[in-house]
């Protein structure tokens, strides 16, 4: 290497040590632009060329003094100048991979232990490879410092390759293999707890890697209970009992090109059966404390979770042979799950899924695998009458859902070859008494027939009693003779809650014959003085709305609450004046005026454009008007969640005027600040004014500039998070 490239790389690489010092000592004040993100990235691509030079490097180094008294002067010229060269190039692409690494660390996702452990590892590398190129042209460099040198380089090379390793790929991924084979004995079925033995593993198998405390990702962690009720930086992993507007949900089923698809693109992915016990587990409730036998019967998920444990008794013996693993494979997709029903036997559980999608083809592709089917779940599918004819070549079926489907009884005999039926289901059908009458002796094994939610009568399923005492009929509750239960709240029918001049309120309940009483002054309707709702209430202005559902025989439901917000004025332009957070950009100023309110999951991809988040800048927004309007008041819909440090604004100024250039401050406004483990809510903040007519509008909102003391991070600004503004 000539002499001036030399010189030049050796400036490179003094200013590489300045630069890395630079952003050590400011790691926590500053932001990698959004231009400069790409670089970072490339960290994982140029690490490999560093470790390998330098590797080779210190070895040489290692007996470099040998070398220099080789009988050879040539060669031993020739050793030297090499070995010179390539240190100045491995320490050189090790700063540069450093920086690149420190740039990658400031994006969302990259925390914990373990990534601190890997940076400290890498900038040792760094500064040890530095300092044995400078130090090893001084008189005082001897053979000791030489291999004492190499010997720091290489330690650090292998820490850092250690943890670099853990970050990507998860804690003991060097002896996952040998480990693997060391198993605990599995729990039986009668023992096994749903989240414990069915859940938790999915996640150790395909999130743990990085979802622990060492490597907070997204500063989530699912390595026990506690940490995966907490959630993460996105909010809540799930909303008990809705898997539909769940966090977990959402980013699994994500396009496996998109950024925030879960597991990401590389990692080992979901299987449709872990896909449907996730999905299964979060609509029932996400209970972490249920065993899998408590769980009904005719439940989706103890079927699918009974496959994954051994008996917990003997079992039948089945006189088929089992599946050819290829075809079940094979017939597994998103539409449909075919498990094995308990470990090591030949019996399958097939689910079938997505009402939109069926055809009687989805049962007809069963075939291959119809001797080996005990268990058809087809609830909530268009299944017709005409499809039983295909379920009856099951011959080993033992259970059978139809819930709310289609079937009407007409094709019932078409079920007769299925000698081994026990279980029964056909709630919500159209199923009709003749058809059970006639039909339901044929069936020598079946125990129980569901037919809650039916025309039958009580009467009926009386009668069926009495001819089939060998069959327990489940008639479901009719709201008299039952045991009483509690309603569900009302629901909201208003496309949404933001309106300009008037809305009307529309209410409805799912349940026929309910009475819902309703306030709208913040008190909590009771059944008695509260109005009843008509639909004929008109809102003209903001309004908190709550609402409880009544009906003789029942206990009353839990209150409905739902906000509703007066938006006179929209802006012909918007303008933010200062930057936002960096990982709540929304839609930019245009967030504002959407119409669309957000959850409390700011970053999930359903409402991924809703929160505008700001905490180093404060909220500075221009509002303009082609034609002036007389505005009285404005508020600020915002979340505050206490703990994660999302708090109201300090402070709220509303400035106007005609013009830009000649603003006065209208009004100005201190929101109350939560106390220590307040609820989290979404509310509006209102400013109100004198009544003014402008033509420009300036909102400022100040973040909270230090958390109070009581607070896990006090003394760091809070954050701000604004997903709509309502000009009356």
């Amino acid at each position: 290497m000539n002499k001036r490239l030399v010189g030049l790389a050796e400036q490179a690489l003094f200013a590489s040590t300045i630069f890395v010092l630079f952003l050590l000592l400011v790691n926590d004040r500053f932001v990698v632009p959004l231009w400069l993100q790409p670089l970072g990235r490339m960290h994982p691509l140029l690490l490999h060329f560093p470790i390998v030079i330098l590797l080779l490097a210190m070895v040489m180094e290692a007996f470099r003094f040998r070398t220099a008294t080789a009988s050879n002067p040539g060669l031993a010229e020739f050793y030297r100048d090499f070995l010179s060269n390539l240190l100045l190039v491995g320490a050189l692409s090790a700063g540069v991979t450093v920086i690149m690494g420190l740039f990658l660390a400031k994006e969302d996702g990259y925390s914990g232990q373990v990534l601190q452990w890997h940076k400290w590892s890498g900038v040792g590398i760094f500064f040890v490879a530095s300092l044995v190129y400078w130090a090893r042209k001084k008189t005082w460099y001897t053979a000791r410092l030489a291999w004492a040198g190499a010997l720091t380089t290489v330690l650090f090379l292998i820490g850092a390759g250690h943890y670099g390793a853990t970050l990507t790929h998860g804690d003991n991924f060097l002896f996952q293999p040998i480990s693997s084979q060391f198993k605990p004995t599995p729990v039986s079925f009668d023992k096994a707890l749903v989240y414990a033995d069915v859940i938790q593993p999915i996640f150790e198998q395909k999130c743990v890697s990085c979802h622990n405390p060492d490597k907070l990702k997204g500063q989530l962690n699912l390595s026990s209970v506690e940490a995966m009720l907490k959630g993460g930086k996105s909010g809540k992993l799930f909303v008990a009992g809705k898997p539909d507007v769940s966090l977990l949900l959402e980013r699994i089923h994500l396009p496996l090109d998109e950024k925030k698809h879960m597991p990401p693109s590389g990692k080992s992915q979901l299987t449709p059966q872990e896909i449907t016990l996730l999905a299964l587990w979060v609509k029932e409730n996400a209970d972490v404390r249920k065993r899998v036998i408590d769980l009904p019967p005719t439940d989706s998920l103890r079927f699918m979770a009974a496959g994954l444990f051994k008996p917990a008794e003997p079992v039948d013996e089945f006189s088929f042979d089992a599946a050819d693993e290829e075809t079940v494979k094979g017939l597994n997709n998103d539409y449909r799950t075919v498990a094995p029903l308990a470990k090591e036997l030949p019996a399958l559980a097939v689910n079938l899924y997505n009402k939109a999608t069926f055809t009687s083809e989805k049962i007809a592709e069963l075939s291959p695998i119809k001797q080996q089917i005990v268990y058809l779940n087809l609830n909530k599918l268009p299944v017709k009458d005409t499809d039983l004819k295909r379920i009856g070549e099951f011959e080993n079926l033992q259970k059978l859902d139809l819930n709310f489907t289609d079937v009407t009884g007409a094709g019932f005999a078409d079920l007769i070859p299925l000698k081994q039926l026990q279980t029964l289901s056909l709630a919500g059908t159209g199923i009709t008494y003749d058809a059970l009458r006639k039909q339901l002796g044929a069936f020598k094994k079946l125990k129980t027939v569901a037919v809650w939610n039916t025309a039958l009568t009580t009467a009926q399923v009386e009668q069926l009693q009495k001819a089939n005492k060998g069959i327990h009929f489940i008639a479901g509750f009719d709201g008299t003779s039952s045991e009483t239960i509690k309603l569900n709240p009302p629901q909201l029918k208003n496309g949404s809650t933001i309106f300009t001049q008037t809305v009307s309120l529309q209410l409805k309940h799912p349940i026929k014959g309910v009475q819902i009483r309703y306030t709208m002054d913040g008190t909590e309707p009771d059944s008695l003085n509260s109005p009843v709702f008509t639909g004929q209430t008109v809102l003209d202005q903001p309004t908190l709305v709550k609402a409880k559902a009544y009906k003789t025989g029942w206990f009353g439901s839990s209150v409905a609450t739902f906000d509703f917000y007066k938006s006179n004025y929209k802006p012909d332009s918007v303008q933010l004046l200062l930057p936002l957070n960096p990982v709540h950009q929304a839609d930019g100023a245009h967030t504002f005026f959407d119409g669309r309110l957000g959850t409390f999951n700011a970053n999930s991809p359903a409402w991924a454009n809703n929160w505008a988040g700001f905490r180093k800048n404060d909220m500075a927004l221009v509002s303009e008007f082609k034609t002036p309007v007389r505005v009285s008041s404005v508020a600020l819909r915002v979340m505050v969640e206490e703990e994660t440090g999302i708090f109201p604004p300090g402070i709220v100024e509303v400035w106007g005027g005609d013009n830009r250039d000649q603003l006065k401050l209208l009004g100005t406004l201190k929101p109350d600040q939560p106390i220590k483990k307040a609820t989290p809510v979404l509310k509006a903040v209102v400013c109100t004014i004198k009544p003014q007519t402008v033509s420009v509008l300036k909102i400022i909102a100040k973040p909270v500039n230090q958390l109070p003391e009581w607070h896990a991070n006090k003394g760091k600004p809070g954050l701000l998070l604004v997903d709509e503004v309502f000009i009356n």
